[in-house]
């Protein structure tokens, strides 16, 4: 298959759904005053533990939470890209610093849980009293993750993930190249780690687009940006043909500056090939 030799691996919040889900649910179930109240005064993912229990106490039910969360934004040209991506025969993964209950939720909801193969995420599951219970993935009050990078939430480094990745594919016998998208500062660490012939995407205007901007001499791997759905799809499903057909030859890829966001095609590139302006950065 076109994608086989293709490993995706997706950010959560705000990359395949256009919101953060912790805030969605917060917000949806009227519980922003409080969140707002508490979220000075401990870490994040203690504080949605917290929140769910206060949720359910005032009587909220899991019935309710998955209600909000089966209606949290998603763009419907992401989710054909995700569908379509798997069926071209790429390995889907998600690294995120959501929670399992949201993630699974909305995935299963969209017909989309089945196309990933891992999710890396923090644990959330409903207890025997029917309340869910949310925990970081690395437990930062025990021992830290290791990684220094100030873009790198205590809780986890999707930089260490992406290691623990990489030396898993390396085990098989055909060579995997990596796309990974995300939009938020902890999906830089990641991003760092990917090597020349792989490729990050960030979402154009966000804090790792950022991040990207300012140090592009550190990234070995081809930087391609996206703004909304069609973008996400476009970029990704064209990214995975062109793998495809031309394997890791990055010799004519789009780039953009990113101060000026001027576009220069290389003369070997067509560029009719992109039906819309997307700004593409090596």
């Amino acid at each position: 298959m076109a994608g086989a030799g293709i490993v995706v691996i997706f950010d959560f919040d705000k990359t395949i759904i256009d919101c953060d889900s912790d805030n969605w649910v917060v917000d949806e179930l009227g519980a922003t005053e409080l969140f707002e109240q508490l979220l000075p005064t401990m870490p994040w993912n203690s504080l949605m533990d917290r929140m769910m229990k206060e949720l359910h106490v005032q009587g909220t039910k899991t019935e309710d939470i998955v209600a909000v969360l089966e209606r949290t934004p998603i763009h419907p040209r992401i989710i054909e890209a995700i569908k379509s991506a798997r069926a071209l025969g790429c390995e889907l993964k998600i690294v995120s610093d959501a929670n399992t209950f949201f993630i699974e939720t909305i995935l299963e909801h969209h017909g989309l849980r089945e196309c990933f193969s891992e999710i890396h995420t923090n644990p959330g599951f409903v207890d025997e009293e029917g309340r869910l219970r949310i925990f970081p993935h690395h437990d930062f009050t025990k021992s830290s993750h290791g990684c220094v990078h100030p873009s790198c939430p205590p809780n986890m480094c999707k930089g260490t993930v992406i290691e623990k990745i990489q030396a898993s594919l390396s085990m098989e016998d055909q060579k995997k190249t990596i796309i990974y998208l995300g939009d938020g500062l902890g999906d830089f660490c990641p991003s760092l780690k990917l090597g020349d012939g792989d490729y990050v995407m960030p979402r154009k205007g966000f804090p790792v687009w950022d991040l990207i901007c300012k140090n592009k001499s550190l990234i070995k791997a081809g930087i391609w940006e996206w703004s909304n759905g069609e973008e996400f799809e476009h970029v990704l499903l064209h990214l995975i043909t062109r793998i495809s057909v031309h394997g890791n030859n990055t010799g004519d890829l789009y780039s953009v500056d990113c101060k000026l966001e001027t576009m220069a095609f290389s003369a070997a590139t067509n560029a009719e090939a992109f039906s819309q302006a997307l700004h593409v950065f090596h």
